[in-house]
């Protein structure tokens, strides 16, 4: 339930006076160095660029164009994750969307805030009417360690708001702490003492049409009001910033290569991310590799319980494909379904002039993964390749054509959908 602001006021003065001792310690902590020259930044850097030899081809020029672009893309992303907020004045900022491509779902924007395990939260707002919202939180968000990110919260996307009961007439007012306050008797969340940040998702079936979640984060036990950035503050985080480039594309580039070498192409699997439990959301798919005129074609049964899923396609280097532009991805709600209750998609790059087309972009290879959400089952796609001449032979005899001039309605439509969604 929505705190009462007599004891939200309450609330804060105590939790405040409770933290400020903890504040007055971290502020006098000494950085281990000083600020460096500002082309020692720049050459922290460098290194990054040596993952072109870790790529699928490595001797490509457009391969290493592209993870150059990807690096500053990572630089871009960066800048919000160290320096927009901090864990005792936080802020949502984005991190995953259709400008920050490394693998976000396309149906999805992500927020992220930073957070301290020994402070106490409180999110507060609307939640709209997108498919899903959910938090997740964790410990050193994914690029900011060497290390996986260690999400707490499982299975994943346990913190789904609704199946949390956290919305109330369309309004969410949580608190988030390691031990519920005393005599707090609203919504809580537990948090883990080592988390270090909170990722808000935000799932979209219907693109521009569904209202997302208005949603704003407070700490209510800060140490103070929020101080002007030191020199030791900054240069720790231009530190975290250089090795953030290198790190966040190393997991992903890294993953990719040993999922071809591990699995090979034109296959599909289950996917487990490095072991991680999914018991919510299910992860399938595969690499595809196919030659210029040539196809995979995607066929699976459908759950007969399933509020989300969808399949999108992304890059060697785990960038999701163009999906504003483009129709590399599909959901639910998108999709059409075959006469027969199955789902068939179509991957190349030319169109072949049917509804469930997933665009390659000019991509002769990548990968394609699809996600079950909460469904009643879990099935496994196939995939078959073949000529693109060949397609509509293979498909249900009433499956549509799509004119060149109905295609560029659709994607007209996905791309204002697209931009009507909140991602900054």
């Amino acid at each position: 339930m929505p705190l009462d602001r007599r004891e939200l006021i309450a609330m804060s003065a105590a939790f405040s006076a409770a933290g400020a001792t903890a504040g007055r310690a971290e502020e006098t902590s000494p950085s281990s160095s000083g600020l460096m020259p500002w082309g020692a930044y720049l050459d922290a850097m460098r290194p990054a660029g040596d993952l072109v030899a870790q790529t699928w081809q490595p001797e490509s020029e457009q391969m290493r164009a592209e993870v150059y672009r990807q690096l500053m893309m990572n630089l871009s992303l960066g800048y919000f994750v160290y320096f927009q907020a901090d864990a005792e004045h936080p802020d949502f900022g984005p991190f995953l969307n259709s400008v920050f491509l490394l693998q976000p779902n396309p149906d999805d924007n992500y927020w992220h805030a930073p957070l301290r395990g020994d402070r106490i939260y409180r999110v507060s707002g609307e939640r709209g009417s997108v498919k899903l919202v959910t938090f997740n939180t964790g410990s050193h968000q994914m690029g900011t360690t060497a290390e996986q990110d260690g999400r707490f919260n499982t299975p994943f996307l346990d913190f789904d708001v609704d199946r949390k009961g956290l919305v109330h007439d369309g309004k969410i007012d949580v608190i988030l702490s390691a031990e519920r306050p005393a005599g707090y008797a609203g919504d809580w969340l537990h948090m883990d003492p080592a988390t270090t940040y909170l990722l808000v998702t935000a799932v979209s079936y219907d693109w521009g049409v569904e209202a997302d979640p208005r949603l704003a984060i407070e700490c209510l036990n800060p140490s103070g009001p929020k101080p002007r950035m030191s020199v030791q503050q900054i240069d720790e985080r231009l530190r975290g910033l250089t090795r953030f480039v290198d790190q966040l594309s190393r997991r992903w580039i890294v993953y990719d290569k040993r999922l071809k070498a591990e699995k090979g192409a034109n296959t599909v699997f289950d996917y487990s991310f490095n072991g991680e439990g999914r018991q919510i959301q299910t992860y399938w798919g595969g690499v595809f590799d196919i030659e210029p005129g040539e196809a995979l074609l995607l066929e699976t049964e459908l759950p007969a319980r399933r509020p989300y899923w969808n399949v999108q396609l992304n890059d060697p280097i785990f960038n999701a494909l163009e999906y504003a532009y483009r129709q590399s991805s599909l959901n639910g709600h998108q999709a059409r379904i075959d006469s027969d209750g199955r789902f068939r998609a179509v991957i190349c790059a030319e169109d072949p002039g049917v509804p469930n087309w997933l665009d390659t972009v000019g991509q002769t290879q990548g990968t394609f993964i699809g996600r079950w959400y909460d469904c009643d089952t879990r099935p496994l796609p196939k995939v078959t390749r073949l000529p693109v001449s060949e397609v509509r032979a293979r498909l249900p005899q009433d499956t549509p054509s799509i004119t060149p001039a109905e295609r560029a309605r659709v994607i007209a439509g996905r791309n204002r959908g697209l931009q009507m969604r909140r991602r900054w």
